[in-house]
């Protein structure tokens, strides 16, 4: 409320009009800001110029009743309703409820009028309509508020919930913009949901003028440019420079990061005081019903033009909308975790039948061998010269060889798509590690092959998983071999380019037609040409798994009747898993 109440008093007597002037001066309690009008008209006129807290309103006017002046004034003052007390020569009941039922809030008659009578009279008044006004203002606030929590859940959808929310609270505070940032894992702060953009170049420039502060932490100790350069406020700044909405962080935002995880550290925000033309309050989720709130990010109303100054009243909207969106944040990730969660059992059953389906596909064939092979040994060995049983053994050996492949394939594909393979790199000598593979290779094909071995730059002391790249290399060259039915090179090259390693195999063999290239690394696809050609579908899906789990990259060229060449390129991360080392050393 102000200090000073302006107080309008209505009265065709100058005499009267002194004696109420009077009687309110001498207030000890309060002070007034008193206007006089002698007639209707000039008082309605009064009203319009000025926001009175109070009229006191004499009944017999010369132009009009009084209560012919409350009928104008209701009419004049279609949004704000201020308080009357009616004053009158004589008491008279009917009037003085006539006057109840227009809206006066008190009735007076002169001849019993005081000094204490009149300035108690004035003050409750004031304060009850006050306080009355305050409950309607809440009451309403809390409609509003409730019709945009409403609005806000009735979607699952975490964009349309985010759109709904800005809109929304735009049109509660009627600011020019609202704004939802999220804090992201690598340490930025990404805008997802303006309410709208500005339209002017004006508008750019109010905003692009704004300042991006970040509180001084409350450790004396911490150099606080060292503190914004550390928690990434200078990346914030310049990120938000480059968007045309740009509006400041509050400056009671502080961001805080330690050696294994960022704190935003929001609990400031809920003292945002009413001064900037932003105002910015923190969006935390309730973490498994634990005391300790997860910072998620925080919703921004923009105001560049105009009002300065916000009402605790629009502050406490922004907070309890700030509550409303946290709740639909964290039910929309529960149901996207579930979806996901669901796709995933879906796929991991489909996954199941597939294997069940290869199994009893791939195991049929080799088995039938395998077992007619051993029979054959068994019944006729002394009837079959050495050639021949040398010939069966190798039947057997080959199938069996076959099948433990399978085995090994299914077992790992099992551990990728359940994501327990691991990433444990030691130091390796490269090129020393796929020669030996390349010998094992040797071993087992056929004379029609000539694998080919070629090396460029020094790969000692390459960091990687020595598991994921003999799985890497063995599927590459056994596909190498295994698709090029007529022989032919098979070459293996390994180049060294400072921040990565690249090799490639390429072959002579069958090649992949375009149509099939798109999900040649899904599990279990395979090329429409390789006719009776065995295999699972499973060799490229494992190698794409450790290619990424070592943080490469996988690309294939291919030509029918030429041959298909597969590239990848790994990070060569000696750098980090040195520096890692010697601090575990330190430690």
């Amino acid at each position: 409320m102000p200090d000073a109440w302006t107080i309008l008093i209505i009265d065709d007597s100058a005499a009267d009009r002194k004696i109420y002037r009077r009687y309110l001066l001498k207030d000890a309690q309060q002070s007034y800001q008193i206007l006089e009008a002698d007639c209707g008209e000039d008082g309605l006129v009064l009203c319009q110029k000025t926001r009175c807290n109070l009229i006191l309103l004499d009944f017999c006017l010369p132009d009009m009743s009084g209560l012919e002046f409350l009928d104008r004034l209701k009419q004049q003052r279609l949004e704000t309703s201020t308080p009357v007390i009616m004053l009158t020569g004589r008491g008279d009941e009917e009037i003085a409820v006539q006057a109840m039922k227009k809206g006066v809030q008190d009735y007076l008659v002169k001849q019993n009028l005081t000094q204490d009578v009149l300035q108690l009279a004035v003050r409750n008044t004031i304060k009850q309509s006050y306080l009355q006004a305050q409950l309607q203002k809440t009451q309403e606030r809390q409609r509003l508020i409730a019709m945009t929590a409403l609005r806000i859940r009735q979607s699952l959808d975490l964009e349309q919930i985010l759109h709904t929310a800005v809109t929304e609270v735009q049109q509660l505070l009627k600011c020019d913009r609202v704004m939802v940032y999220q804090f992201l894992p690598d340490q930025s702060i990404a805008k997802i949901a303006c309410s709208s953009q500005p339209q002017t170049t004006a508008d750019r420039n109010n905003l692009l003028n704004s300042c991006c502060k970040v509180a001084r932490s409350e450790d004396e100790s911490v150099n606080n440019s060292q503190l914004l350069l550390k928690d990434g406020a200078l990346d914030i700044c310049q990120q938000m420079e480059s968007d045309s909405t740009i509006c400041h962080i509050c400056q009671y935002a502080v961001i805080k990061v330690n050696e294994t995880s960022w704190n935003y550290d929001c609990s400031n925000l809920l003292e945002t005081s009413n001064t900037g033309a932003n105002q910015v309050v923190p969006i935390t989720l309730s973490k498994n019903e634990q005391p300790q709130c997860k910072p998620w990010g925080f919703l921004m109303a923009c105001q560049c033009s105009g009002k300065q100054h916000w009402q605790n009243d629009e502050l406490e909207i922004l907070h309890q909308v700030s509550v409303q969106l946290a709740i639909a944040i964290q039910q929309a990730e529960l149901l996207a975790k579930t979806q996901a969660a669901l796709v995933k059992e879906k796929q991991l059953n489909k996954f199941k039948s597939q294997i069940i389906t290869t199994i009893s596909h791939e195991y049929r064939t080799p088995l039938a061998s395998i077992l007619a092979s051993a029979s054959t040994l068994k019944q006729n060995k002394d009837k079959l010269d050495e050639f021949k049983q040398q010939r069966f053994l190798e039947i057997i050996e080959q199938k069996t060889r076959h099948l433990s492949k399978l085995v090994d394939d299914m077992l790992v594909i099992d551990q990728l798509k359940l994501d327990k393979a691991k990433f444990k790199p030691i130091v390796l000598d490269l090129r020393q590690l796929f020669s030996d593979l390349l010998e094992e290779q040797r071993q087992i094909a056929s004379d029609r092959h000539k694998l080919i071995f070629r090396n460029t730059g020094n790969h000692q002391g390459f960091w990687g998983d020595r598991g994921l790249l003999r799985l890497i290399f063995s599927n590459l060259m056994s596909n190498a071999i295994k698709y090029s039915p007529q022989g032919g090179n098979v070459e293996f090259h390994l180049i060294n380019k400072n921040s990565q390693v690249i090799f490639y195999v390429q072959d002579e063999g069958i090649g992949i037609p375009i149509q099939d290239r798109a999900n040649l690394f899904q599990s279990f696809s395979r090329g429409s040409n390789v006719d009776t050609i065995p295999g699972t579908g499973l060799g490229l899906a494992i190698t794409k798994a450790c290619v990424e789990l070592h943080g490469g990259s996988i690309a294939l060229e291919s030509q029918i009747e030429q041959g298909t060449k597969v590239t990848v390129s790994l990070p060569n991360q000696i750098s980090k898993y040195i520096v890692t080392s010697q601090d575990r050393s330190c430690s």
